[in-house]
């Protein structure tokens, strides 16, 4: 019986031991698991740690780095070991190694220790594939097609290329990019399953490639590869003005396939003058038009090696350079959801309309069995009129077409290659018989970001806002931020980016994302400091408005804010630099009161505004807020990087900007020359009035509220801060009132009257059921989505604070309000799982949360006293992994290491 109780004793400890051990999981590269085609020098390792202990810190990590997977635990095959590194860091740690290698493909693994004196295991093997990093490692040349194209339709052109591999292949990349957009086959298999690539930049200045691992679907002997082009960003209608051939008129390729053997030789096949070119099926394609596709025009088979193309012309070499090519930042655009019809309708005009039940952004999968040359045109469209007819006139010059012609063999399957649009309804004409549900099918694209965020609570209607701001997001971030997606327009309008961007980065992971396209801006601001309205630059015009400008200041740092990206302040700091400098510049007297600005974009302004109820806000008065928003911004990028001569420079700046702000816009008592909601929220949000001011402007901004029966009145730019502000001078209470507001103008408006994406406009579609200006309607246009940055910061209460942002050092501060009774938040960052769920239920408020490993919290719990709260059914006081640290203003302040915990305060 005694060794039976110490077998079991044992066999209990080690039990214990093993489920509190602490493991490493979630490996990253560059933001990535396991990236094919980076092109940093010194690439960036996160990763998490995982325990069922409480209050876990990582003390220390080792790693190390090996060219093959299955050697790393021997330490005479690896290229380079960190030894052990006493620190608590586990998100962006940089390589430190020696040179990495062109193509070559690393392994690493991570242990860690812990506060709690535990070593982990080492990690399971991550790895990363490194693109090409220098001009002359392309040993392939550009080329275009051999034969006249038409300069009307413009066919997309087709490349083909026979090889042979004659040994035994033991792997194989593709390099690949294009100017425009390509889809790529080998032995008539698709190569990745990313659409609209390469995406899109400023293109003379960097032009992104891509990176395959194509292994799979090579065999030893003859191979064939193939390309198909389209006119894409590149060259397509892109702008205003019928805007055309932007970057240049002509396509071209640029393709390197490098195969390694098992032998250990290596060969590279590249485009090159042995290429053929021909024209195919995709008789037109333009993304603000549609696709023009005869089926009677295909060349099946053609990317296989047996294919005869005798008829196909030769190519000719491309004089276009390597210098601009770059490794894809962000993850790129795929298919994700797809829908099918709710209902088939005619309308009143005798329409054939399809409704897929959502505003969406993509194209239609169709299957049709018919006659040669039956030719069949799918119409988009976001919305019906108010009769029930199919509504166009809202995508101005946009065609938003795509046409199938037949070929008249069984049944054909149709769907798009380079274009997209932006859609709810299609109406079909030329459909060879009944329209049935089975044959058509609507499939999403967009940027293939993580997702998350999740934010819910007891409010249906608040919940659907919160899928309309993720449906805007979604439709929206297809490898830029874009202001719509379905006129003639598209474009990545910074105003809209600018403050949307802290919503977004809750929603989804858009570090990477962001960070390729901030570079964007930094190749497009113009030598003054100018930013240009959208990036790319597609409009040739770098004029800095405020506010949209100022998107060279508030991204990168709410990117630093939300993953702790030091890189991304680092890579932008001249351009911030330049942006601020550009506005001092334009000041007189450190006063900017000069140049075109947008202003309070789509403020409230009523049809008949005989009593002046339109919400003017002096767009001189916004622009120096802004300046002064910037230039905080930049003196905290400035001492972040250890710029003391920055700090003090722009500090003294700073100091002159609020005082000319308080002589030009403020009155003695308080009072701003725009007595605009805007007004008061841009200069309480910026800190532009003396401390003995501030509660008097705020409620100067309440009064505003109470004057419009609780109707907000902002537009793009003060839209985002608008509750902010009000819970932080202590008017929450307002700021739900807001938020719950039903009738126009409001959040909520749009939900009743079935919107499932974000509109551009407070009232799009009246009350009547007309509809708003068609020069300027969008249906689905995030920037009044940024209240979603509200309901997580503040309705579940999760934030981070500065000294150790990325969630490192979280706060928790739930505000409650009438008209809600519960809400969850959940966010997925660098570090794990965050959570915040409360709810009031008989009485008494409860609070879960879930701190990730490795960092630690303040969280606020609306109590009295700690004696009134009750931690995981406990009293407060009896509980060791809980630390009271103030109470003050209605909230108990409490510091928490990692794990769950659930309070309960009492009555």
């Amino acid at each position: 019986m005694k060794n039976f109780l110490h077998l079991l004793i044992a066999s209990s400890l080690v039990s214990f031991q093993s489920i509190a051990q602490v493991s490493v999981q979630n490996l990253l590269t560059e933001n990535r698991e396991n990236p094919v085609g980076v092109d940093v020098y010194q690439p960036r390792f996160s990763w998490q740690l995982s325990s069922n202990e409480r209050n876990l810190i990582q003390t220390g990590y080792e790693i190390r780095v090996g060219e093959d997977g299955n050697t790393l635990p021997n330490n005479n095959k690896l290229i380079w070991t960190s030894g052990k590194v006493q620190s608590d860091s586990s998100v962006h740690v940089s390589y430190q190694g020696p040179e990495l290698k062109s193509g070559a493909k690393y392994y690493w693994q991570v242990r860690v220790w812990d506060n709690k004196n535990k070593t982990s295991s080492w990690s399971e093997p991550a790895s990363w594939q490194m693109g090409l990093l220098r001009s002359s490692d392309w040993k392939a040349r550009w080329i275009k097609q051999g034969f006249q194209e038409d300069t009307v339709l413009r066919p997309s052109p087709m490349f083909r290329k026979v090889f042979a591999a004659p040994k035994k292949i033991l792997s194989a990349i593709a390099f690949i990019t294009a100017r425009g957009v390509y889809e790529a086959e080998i032995n008539g298999h698709r190569i990745g399953d990313a659409y609209l690539t390469p995406g899109w930049t400023s293109y003379n200045k960097r032009l992104q490639y891509q990176v395959y691992d194509v292994t799979p679907l090579l065999k030893q002997g003859d191979n064939a590869m193939g390309v198909t082009l389209g006119s894409g960003w590149y060259r397509g209608y892109i702008g205003f003005t019928n805007n055309r051939n932007f970057y240049g008129h002509e396509l071209a390729l640029l393709v390197q396939l490098e195969i390694n053997y098992s032998d250990g030789s290596r060969e590279t096949i590249g485009t090159h003058d042995s290429w053929k070119s021909s024209s195919g099926p995709i008789r037109s394609a333009e993304i603000y038009n549609g696709e023009y596709y005869d089926a009677r025009e295909s060349k099946p088979g053609w990317s296989t090696p047996d294919y005869n193309d005798k008829d196909w012309a030769g190519v000719q070499r491309a004089n276009y350079p390597y210098d601009n090519l770059i490794a894809t930042y962000s993850e790129p655009i795929r298919k994700h959801e797809i829908f099918k019809p709710v209902r088939i309708i005619t309308t009143p005009k005798g329409e054939k309309v399809i409704d897929f039940g959502q505003n969406l952004v993509g194209w239609v999968i169709m299957k049709a069995k018919g006659h040669p040359g039956d030719h069949i045109t799918i119409s988009h469209a976001e919305v019906l009129d108010k009769n029930g007819n199919f509504y166009t006139e809202n995508l101005r010059a946009a065609k938003a077409q795509d046409e199938f012609v037949l070929k008249g063999e069984s049944e054909e399957n149709f769907e798009p290659h380079f274009t997209f649009h932006g859609f709810r309804y299609i109406r079909v004409e030329g459909y060879p018989g009944e329209l049935n549900s089975d044959n058509f099918t609507a499939v999403t694209l967009y940027s293939d970001l993580k997702r998350t965020g999740s934010f819910s609570c007891s409010e249906p209607l608040i919940n659907q806002l919160q899928h309309n701001i993720q449906w805007g997001q979604k439709g929206n971030f297809l490898d830029v931020p874009t202001d719509c997606p379905q006129r003639d327009e598209r474009l990545g309008w910074t105003g809209d980016a600018q403050v949307f961007s802290r919503t977004a980065a809750y929603n989804m992971n858009v570090n990477d994302f962001f960070s390729k396209w901030l570079k964007d801006l930094s190749a497009d601001q113009g030598t003054n400091g100018a930013v240009p309205f959208v990036i790319p630059n597609v409009l040739n015009v770098a004029i800095g408005s405020t506010g949209w400008a100022d998107v060279a200041t508030i991204i990168p740092w709410n990117m630093w804010l939300a993953y702790g990206d030091k890189r991304i302040l680092e890579n932008q700091y001249s351009s911030m630099k330049a942006w601020v400098d550009y506005m001092h510049y334009q000041s007189k007297n450190n006063l900017w009161n000069t140049g075109f600005h947008f202003g309070d974009w789509l403020f409230y302004r009523p049809d008949d505004d005989n009593d002046g109820r339109a919400a003017v806000t002096d767009k001189y008065l916004i622009a120096q807020c802004f300046f002064a928003r910037s230039t905080q911004i930049l003196i905290n990028t400035a001492r972040l990087l250890n710029k003391p001569d920055d700090v003090a420079f722009y500090s003294a700046l700073l100091e002159k900007i609020k005082d000319a702000f308080l002589k030009e816009y403020m009155t003695p008592n308080g009072r701003l020359v725009s007595g605009t909601q805007t007004a008061y929220v841009l200069a309480l949000q910026f800190d532009m009035l003396p401390d003995s001011l501030r509660e008097q402007a705020a409620n100067r901004l309440v009064q505003n509220v109470h004057s419009y029966g609780n109707h907000l009145t902002t537009g793009f730019l003060g839209t985002p801060y608008l509750c902010h502000v009000l819970s932080r001078f202590g008017h929450t209470d307002v700021a739900y009132q807001l938020l719950l507001q039903k009738t126009y103008p409001s959040w909520l408006y749009p939900v009743t009257m079935g919107a499932t994406t974000i509109w551009e406009r407070w009232d799009g579609l009246k009350p009547d059921s007309t509809f708003q200006n068609p020069g300027m309607n969008s249906f689905n246009h995030y920037a009044y989505g940024a209240i979603g940055d509200w309901m997580y910061r503040v309705i579940a209460g999760m934030d981070t604070y500065e000294d150790q942002p990325g969630y490192k050092h979280i706060k928790i501060a739930p505000h409650t309000g009438e008209g809600l009774t519960s809400a969850d938040g959940d966010l997925q960052t660098y570090y794990g799982k965050l959570s915040s769920h409360w709810k009031m239920e008989n009485g008494q408020f409860n609070l879960e949360v879930e701190i990730p490993a490795n960092t630690r919290a303040n969280v606020f719990v609306p109590a009295g006293s700690p004696d009134k709260i009750k931690a995981d059914g406990q009293p407060l006081n009896g509980n060791k992994d809980i630390k009271v640290i103030a109470n003050a203003n209605g909230y108990v302040e409490l510091s928490l290491g990692s794990g769950k915990y659930a309070f309960v305060v009492l009555n």
